[in-house]
């Protein structure tokens, strides 16, 4: 059953921008979908929070806040964030989207994966943590459904609803925020997470995808949680024999209980994640899971099939939301051979054997990270060095590399005095290096110096002041706009924190900007429109004349109403707009003859008259003898009937 069909956003346009096609999918604090933005022609995701959510200011604003941050994340293997808005009860974010598929769904349907292919989707994963922690931020909430496999190969991190600045305070007051299997001892017993939560959740995520199950089972979550606290992960190959022991020990590093010991951030993991990986040999790194070798519709266990891979993938023409599954045989592994006391010594396999179990694995590899077989590139004997690129910036860089035939694997940040901002310092391995002609390379691009100093910008245009934080390592912050007469219209009159105090690159730095001198708004009601206008514009201020007419008191194509009045704070250039009248209207006056004054009062005010009472000489009673205009007949709204009662 289709349950985007009950969804009322689906079909709609958001913020008269976005037309929201599908739900992809459903969280605690928002709801994400398929989308086109129709001003630019581009498919994206939007994440749009639920809307009892939206009620509460303070979460809308970190929402909002964490969002701008965020954004400013560049990295390849972070889902990027292109705009924040609000659409009535709706505030949301504008995403990339990325076709394919979650890591969740890839072990829901394959299960525990090869060493080779688990290590291939944490690489990217820690490169894009390990950014987040350079960049100070805290995803909190890493698990497998955050984990995106795009159907080109690419895998990204989505999903910084909950990061924190580490800087701030990470104390949730009561309620812990994340995932229950992924979430750190300290998470669970202090409630407060740093870099190191995120490099324990990564370390459980690693263990998952290395056995197919969570290392830490109850039937509540409350079991769950106090495994995590009074129980180490297991290894890894306690659950799947033949798993090495590097693997074991860099799930136990990531996931120590106690914070200290874990790697400070996910920069630090990734770097064990790549020496285990240098430490394993082919037939380690290609080990297949248990479940991987019960092949085909047989019994399990039986050995009567092949082993077989199977992923998941969404293929062309697939229908009623039903994706088809690619499957891919796997020869049977060589059983291993005894090796002899003394040196160690490779064992031999017949050459077709072997180079057709490495093809398989290798294929098999690839369709988890849903690339197709045929971009699988292997020669042996092609090898290049890698180009000279420090000093250049990272678009420069990666153009000089990928003429070399090369690929940018990673791209790391960090301080330097050495290098301008934004340009290359290091890159792995180092220029100069032999590579396979089809390798990848890490660069490290400088952040510029670990303080900078917030510049003077007062008295510089906005665009320019934001140029100059630009180029000092900052970022502008909240703008506000106050009227000034020392200040031109549009230039920068303050900056908190005020000019030369030290911050840490890509701090937030809030800029007052003027409005121009205050101007004196003159009183134009009840003049015509024309004159009106050229009062106002002698006085240094734009007119705009409101398209829909009203009745008022005013003459017809007078002033009714102007949108300043006298007295208010305005600038040179301030726009006023005009409701011209369209006279009074007219209202049917009730006839009152013959009832006494007080009632006929209230009937005349009760009709929109002012009324006013003649009594006659001498007073005779309170009846009303005339009115001055007939009942029956009309008279302006708001003008003034007269009455009168009998005399001599």
């Amino acid at each position: 059953m289709d349950t985007t069909l009950h969804d009322p956003l689906v079909g709609q346009m958001l913020d008269g921008r976005y037309r929201v096609d599908t739900r992809i999918a459903v969280g605690g604090m928002a709801t994400v979908y398929r989308a086109v933005d129709t001003r630019l022609d581009r498919v994206l995701a939007l994440k749009v929070m639920h809307p009892a959510l939206a009620t509460d200011v303070t979460f809308v604003e970190r929402f909002i806040r964490e969002a701008k941050s965020v954004a400013r994340l560049s990295h390849p293997n972070v889902v990027g964030v292109f705009d924040q808005g609000a659409d009535g009860a709706y505030v949301y974010l504008a995403m990339e989207y990325v076709a394919g598929c979650t890591l969740r769904d890839v072990l829901r349907e394959r299960g525990a994966l090869q060493p080779r292919a688990a290590l291939d989707i944490l690489e990217p994963v820690l490169a894009a943590l390990g950014a987040a922690h350079l960049a100070g931020f805290v995803h909190r909430d890493m698990k497998p459904e955050n984990v995106l496999i795009g159907d080109d190969g690419r895998v990204k991190v989505a999903d910084f609803g909950l990061v924190r600045a580490v800087g701030a305070a990470t104390n949730t007051t009561g309620s812990v925020l994340g995932t229950v299997s992924y979430l750190a001892p300290e998470q669970i017993e202090h409630g407060t997470a740093d870099t190191r939560a995120d490099v324990y959740a990564c370390g459980v995520v690693l263990y998952e995808m290395l056995t197919g199950a969570k290392p830490h089972a109850g039937d509540t979550p409350a079991q769950v949680l106090y495994q995590h606290l009074n129980a180490d992960v297991p290894p890894p190959s306690a659950a799947v024999p033949g798993l090495s022991v590097e693997l074991d020990e860099l799930v136990a590093s990531a996931t120590a209980r106690n914070p200290e010991v874990r790697p400070h951030d996910a920069v630090a993991l990734l770097a064990q994640a790549r020496e285990a990986r240098a430490a394993l040999g082919d037939e380690q790194l290609d080990l297949v899971p248990p479940q991987a070798r019960t092949g085909g519709d047989g019994p399990a266990g039986d050995g009567s099939e092949d082993p077989t891979s199977v992923i998941a993938r969404a293929l062309p023409g697939e229908e009623d939301g039903v994706q088809r599954t690619s499957r891919l045989a796997v020869p049977p592994r060589p059983e291993p051979q005894p090796v002899p006391a003394g040196p160690a010594r490779v064992p031999r396999v017949p050459f077709g054997n072997a180079r057709r179990g490495m093809l398989a694995a290798v294929v098999a590899v690839l369709l988890v990270l849903g690339v197709g077989a045929g971009v699988w590139y292997i020669n042996s004997g092609q090898f290049t060095r890698v180009p000279t690129v420090l000093g250049q910036t990272q678009a420069e860089a990666e153009k000089r590399l990928a003429d070399a035939g090369l690929d940018v694997k990673d791209v790391k940040r960090d301080y330097s005095t050495a290098y301008k901002r934004g340009t290359v310092m290091a890159a792995d391995p180092a220029p100069g290096d032999r590579i396979r002609g089809n390798g990848q390379v890490t660069l490290t691009v400088s952040r510029g110096p670990r303080i900078v100093k917030v510049p003077n910008l007062k008295g510089l245009p906005l665009d320019e002041a934001k140029r100059e934080l630009t180029k000092a390592g900052l970022a502008a912050g909240v703008i506000t706009r106050a009227l000034s007469q020392e200040f031109e219209r549009g230039t920068v009159i303050s900056t908190d924190p005020e000019a030369g105090t030290e911050r840490n690159p890509d701090s937030a730095v809030a800029l007052k900007v003027s409005k121009g001198a205050p101007v004196d708004v003159p009183d134009v009601t009840g003049d015509p429109v024309e004159d009106a206008t050229r009062t106002l514009e002698e006085a240094g201020l734009t007119v705009k004349v409101a398209p829909a007419r009203v009745h008022s008191a005013q003459e017809a194509g007078s002033v009714a109403a102007q949108s300043l009045s006298r007295g208010s704070e305005a600038a040179k250039g301030d726009t006023i707009t005009l409701t011209v009248s369209k006279g009074p209207r007219m209202v049917d006056v009730p006839d009152v003859t013959g009832k006494n004054v007080d009632d006929a009062t209230r009937e005349l005010e009760g009709a929109g008259f002012e009324v006013k009472v003649e009594k006659g000489f001498p007073f005779l009673g309170d009846t009303v003898d005339s009115q001055s205009v007939g009942g029956g007949e009309q008279a302006p709204e708001g003008s003034t009937i007269t009455i009168k009662t009998k005399g001599l």
